[in-house]
C-alpha cells in the first residue's frame, strides 16, 4: 500500500475546474450560482507585528478548516476514486486530501501511482514525495521491495509504520495496527486530568472526564480494524492500570468491582458494540445502494 500526501491540496483548487465538476454532478443551479459568487470573493492579507499588507484576492483554493471545503475538495478529486474501476485488483481510498492505494503487487502499485499522479497533474496538484510512503503487508513483508518512484524519479520510501487517518498500520504478515501511540496519548491526557483535579474532584467527575476526553484518544478508528485478543487485553490493561492508580489498589477484583459500580465499560466491550453498530450502518447503506 502507499499513502499519498498531496502538496498544498486545499490551497491549489482551481475554481473554474471545481465549478465545471459541480456542473457535471448536476447540483442545483442556485447552489452553483452561490459558489460561483462566493469563491472569487476570498481575500487575504499579511500581518507582520503591527503592520498589515494590502488585501489581495485568492484566485485559487478553498478555505481549509471550513465545513464545506472538504466536501468541495472531495468532489474536485472524485475522479481518482473511479480509477480502481478500470484497473482490476486494486483499491483507492480517499478522505479529503488523504489518499491510500492498495495493490496485490509492487508493479501494480507503481502503475496505479503513475495513473493517480497523471490525474492529479491534470488538476494542477502534485505529490509530496517526502511525506508519502509505502508499506508492505503479507507473507513476503520482510523481503526488500523494488523502488517506487513518482513521475520525476523521486523515490517514495518503504516504511515499517504508516499513519492513515490517525491509525498506525504496521508492516506484518497480516493486517495489524499499532496501539502504542494511542495508549501513550491516553496516559498523557489521563495523567494531566488526574494531576490537576485528582485530589479535589470525586471519582465520578474524574471518570466522566476520562470517558469524554481520554477514551476517544485510545479507541480512535479501532472499530474499523480487526484486533486480536492480545491487543484487546492490552487496551483493557491500560484502563485497569488507571483504575488502580485512581482507587489506590493492585487488586484486579477491586478494579472490576469499581468498574461495575460506576458503569464503566472497558475497551473490549466498547469496541464490540461500536463494531456491531458500524456493520449495521454499512449493511443499511448497501441496502440503500
Amino acid at each position: 500500500m502507499c499513502a499519498i500526501d498531496v502538496s498544498k491540496a486545499f490551497d491549489k483548487v482551481n475554481h473554474y475546474a471545481l465549478l465545471s465538476k459541480l456542473m457535471k454532478k448536476m447540483i442545483p443551479r442556485e447552489l452553483l450560482f452561490l459558489l460561483e459568487n462566493w469563491l472569487p470573493g476570498c481575500y487575504s492579507c499579511v500581518k507582520w507585528h503591527s503592520a498589515w499588507s494590502e488585501f489581495f484576492r485568492l484566485d485559487f483554493g478553498v478555505r481549509q478548516g471550513s465545513v464545506l471545503s472538504p466536501l468541495l475538495f472531495a468532489l474536485y478529486v472524485d475522479d481518482i476514486a473511479n480509477i480502481s474501476k478500470h484497473i482490476p485488483g486494486i483499491f483507492v481510498f480517499l478522505y479529503a486530501d488523504d489518499i491510500l492505494i492498495l495493490s496485490p503487487t509492487v508493479s501494480k502499485l507503481q502503475e496505479l501511482l503513475n495513473v493517480i499522479e497523471c490525474e492529479l497533474q491534470a488538476l494542477d496538484l502534485t505529490i509530496n514525495s517526502k511525506k508519502s510512503c509505502c508499506l508492505r503487508i503479507g507473507s513476503r513483508c520482510d523481503i526488500n521491495c523494488s523502488t517506487i518512484t513518482n513521475a520525476t524519479g523521486v523515490m517514495i520510501t518503504w516504511v515499517s509504520e504508516l499513519r492513515y487517518l490517525g491509525v498506525i498500520l504496521v508492516k506484518s504478515r497480516s493486517f495489524k495496527v499499532c496501539l502504542v501511540y494511542a495508549k501513550r496519548s491516553f496516559y498523557r491526557a489521563a495523567n494531566a486530568i488526574f494531576g490537576k483535579i485528582g485530589r479535589l474532584a470525586s471519582e465520578e467527575v474524574i471518570l466522566q472526564l476520562i470517558v469524554s476526553k481520554c477514551m476517544p484518544m485510545l479507541l480512535f478508528g479501532l472499530e474499523a480494524c480487526t484486533l486480536n485478543k492480545s491487543q484487546l487485553s492490552s487496551l483493557d490493561f491500560t484502563i485497569n492500570r488507571f483504575f488502580m492508580k485512581l482507587f489506590k489498589t493492585n487488586s484486579i477484583e477491586i478494579v472490576r468491582a469499581c468498574q461495575e459500580s460506576f458503569g464503566f465499560e472497558v475497551p473490549s466491550v466498547l469496541l464490540k458494540k461500536r463494531t456491531e453498530k458500524l456493520e449495521m450502518y454499512f449493511h443499511a447503506l448497501n441496502l440503500c445502494l
